[in-house]
């Protein structure tokens, strides 16, 4: 198993970072700049105050807290009161209790009405909801029930997020990958998803579900509504359960998110219950940033009784989800309505982050798209660019030599030339003969810009070297 965001690049800035720590002029740089992974917070994003405030008062015992005679002194009315909505709601339990397994029902209420005015109406059923630590728990709880043997088969999408490679591995499933058009900005081929999946099946492999990851990661493509429809048909059409991951749904900076969901309504697909999907959503992304609290949810939709009565049998076995991590999603799914005392300054400091991230994701995709021998399609969504860059032929046979790949060879140059830490794009899969790196511009702007200059330097510096 491999999982290329914490792997041999990051554990070396860690190393790094404990030696500037003791020997600050040991590297000609004064720290580690931390773009393989998107966690805001690591890199300064600052947290949104109002959601802060309430989940403060949720833990808090009432009496130094919603009940405390001074407490309209320190915290907004609408944060209290909506502390003490949730309060009331947990009851004596509190927030260090067990919830239900699928999550509290007062928060699962709170997803379902999102979800329901984020889709135009289409209804959401609380009992289909499960609140999870973070997206990445719901995916491993999916994945373990489609993967029977070694003979079930999952399409993957080629790049992809290694949470998916790595599980399907350690359950010992298939990968069936399909490639995103880089040439047409990562777009999905129809031709190219029969392609993959008539040649699993030649091989004998039960593929049994799809990945679809929109906006991408690592490729920052945001699909068209055409293409969210051509999808869910695609999964309808063979019997494929849809595993829509949409943890960056906010985070779309041209186009328009749609969901698989409301796609397949709008096509009759759930009316006539022709279409198993299961979506995943998230805290740690989005405008929130609140990886460390380990919110997240996924919704299922078309399975029969006795498939979510399994899927609840797995989420017992891990008691709940944190109970910080659901409070915070209730509050990103329902923040300070228009009137509230914190409405407007909730609203502000979403607007600067939403504002920021647009600018950072320009200035990096442009950035290293105009250096020499790198290619790196404009950012549309998420977090991250992730550019091809042409290697030399003499860097390749080091590689090779090192028994490494020729973009971690490169990545590894690139941290020790600047601190900055990326992750080689062979961790997330690619067309043989590419090579390249995933980063984030999550860092600030003025950093971010920085970063896209030593990029350029190092592409010279390392160019220079194997030439």
């Amino acid at each position: 198993m491999q999982y290329a965001v914490r792997g041999s690049v990051v554990i070396a800035a860690d190393q790094i970072a404990s030696d500037l720590e003791t020997n600050p002029e040991k590297y000609p740089f004064k720290e580690i700049i931390f773009t393989n992974i998107g966690n805001p917070h690591q890199v300064g994003q600052k947290c949104l105050t109002w959601p802060r405030q309430v989940l403060a008062l949720c833990d808090l015992p009432a009496e130094v807290g919603v009940d405390h005679p001074s407490i309209g002194q320190l915290f907004p009315k609408d944060a209290i009161a909506r502390a003490r909505e949730i309060k009331d709601a947990l009851g004596v339990a509190g927030t260090g209790a067990y919830s239900h397994s699928k999550g509290h029902i007062h928060f699962r209420k709170d997803v379902a009405r999102f979800i329901e005015e984020r889709d135009g109406g289409v209804v959401c059923d609380p009992e289909c909801l499960f609140l999870t630590n973070g997206a990445s728990s719901g995916i491993n709880m999916v994945l373990t029930a489609l993967i029977a043997d070694e003979n079930s088969g999952v399409m993957i999408p080629i790049p992809q997020y290694p949470i998916y490679s790595a599980t399907i591995d350690i359950l010992n499933g298939k990968k069936v990958g399909y490639f995103l058009d880089e040439k047409k900005g990562w777009d999905l081929n129809i031709e190219e998803l029969e392609r993959s999946l008539a040649e699993a099946k030649e091989k004998g492999i039960n593929v049994n579900s799809f990945v679809l990851i929109n906006p991408g990661n690592p490729t920052g493509q945001v699909l068209s509504e055409k293409a969210v429809q051509d999808i869910v048909t695609f999964c309808s059409k063979h019997n494929l359960v849809l595993l829509a991951d949409e943890v960056y749904q906010e985070n779309v900076y041209k186009g328009e998110f749609v969901s698989c969901k409301k796609a397949a309504h709008d096509l009759g697909l759930i009316d006539e219950n022709k279409i198993e999907l299961v979506s995943f959503h998230s805290c740690s992304k989005g405008l929130f940033g609140e990886c460390g609290r380990r919110g997240g949810y996924m919704e299922l939709v078309g399975f029969e009784p006795e498939v979510i009565e399994e899927i609840y049998k797995l989420a017992s076995s891990g008691l709940c989800a944190g109970l910080a991590g659901q409070i915070m999603l209730s509050l990103m799914v329902r923040g300070p309505q228009p009137g509230d005392e914190s409405y407007e300054s909730h609203q502000k400091e979403r607007n600067d982050i939403y504002d920021s991230l647009k600018r950072r994701s320009k200035t990096v995709s442009d950035g290293l798209d105009a250096i020499s021998g790198f290619s790196c399609e404009p950012t549309q969504g998420a977090m991250y660019c992730f550019p091809s860059v042409q290697m030399p032929p003499k860097a390749i046979q080091e590689a090779e030599e090192k028994g490494i790949s020729p973009d971690t060879l490169y990545a590894l140059s690139l941290l020790e030339y600047s601190g900055i830490c990326v992750v080689p794009a062979s961790g997330f899969g690619q067309e043989e003969g590419r090579y390249g790196f995933r980063t984030t511009f999550l860092p600030s702007e003025d950093k971010i810009a920085n970063a896209v200059e030593l990029f350029r330097k190092h592409h010279e510096s390392f160019c220079e070297k194997y030439n």
